[in-house]
């Protein structure tokens, strides 16, 4: 059956947009899991904190059988990142998409004024973000982005203890393979070449025709460099 592969959502979204990838990579007998991180999904309740959020992902592969191919997206690809290089026994290859950009945080202010006034809406947003997301996805892609709630409140938290991670030099520490993957279309694009020079066994891979979510914009694209990332770890630990 080969090693788990586990998928770690963006910011304010929950396992569920992984829906595509995870039924995909099912039906081709890989075993998948979508997580929920603190202050998201399932786990609303819990307040978000990137340490939490990558002990969370260690103890979930643990749970899987102690080693995985971790993909994230967005927030999910910068603490995909942070648990490489935190636990890189666990992590037999990182797939790291829409996060090739070094935050800081002045340039979450915006995003974190846009949240904090959602939030002051009766359904926190939910309803602008179908809105927006039905304009650039098919509506089962926009479904399975909604699926799981839209965490609002967990947001401004989320952005902040972002912008203090050190992706690039997590990079230089993890020496497994890592696929880097952006849409052409994503401006979280900016620093992709210095992600790429740190990293040990690193590959970039740039999707035609999508943005930020990439994995949603071009699910089957999406999912085809997952199953050969899964193949080349699998054949590593064989």
């Amino acid at each position: 059956m080969g090693l788990p592969i586990v998928f770690v959502h963006g910011i304010r979204l929950s396992g569920t947009m992984w829906r595509p990838q995870i039924e995909a990579l099912e039906a081709r007998g890989h075993r998948a899991v979508a997580l929920d991180m603190p202050g998201h999904g399932s786990l609303l309740d819990e307040v978000f904190s990137a340490d939490a959020a990558v002990e969370l992902i260690a103890r979930s592969i643990d749970e899987l059988g102690g080693r995985a191919l971790l993909v994230g997206l967005s927030m999910g690809g910068y603490l995909g990142i942070a648990a490489a290089a935190a636990h890189p026994d666990r992590v037999a290859g990182l797939v790291a998409a829409s996060c090739t950009v070094r935050l800081r945080r002045s340039m979450t202010l915006p995003y974190r004024w846009a949240t904090s006034a959602l939030q002051r809406l009766p359904d926190h947003g939910e309803a602008v973000s179908r809105r927006l997301m039905a304009l650039t996805l098919a509506r089962e892609a926009s479904e399975a982005l909604h699926a799981g709630g839209i965490a609002t409140a967990a947001s401004p938290v989320a952005a902040r203890e972002l912008a203090d991670l050190d992706p690039i030099g997590s990079l230089r520490q993890y020496l497994g393979p890592v696929w880097l993957v952006n849409g052409a279309r994503d401006t979280f694009r900016l620093d992709e070449q210095r992600f790429l020079n740190a990293c040990f066994d690193g590959r970039l891979l740039v999707v035609r025709r999508a943005g930020h979510l990439v994995n949603l914009n071009q699910p089957e694209r999406f999912t085809s460099i997952v199953t050969q990332a899964a193949e080349e770890v699998d054949r590593i630990y064989a």
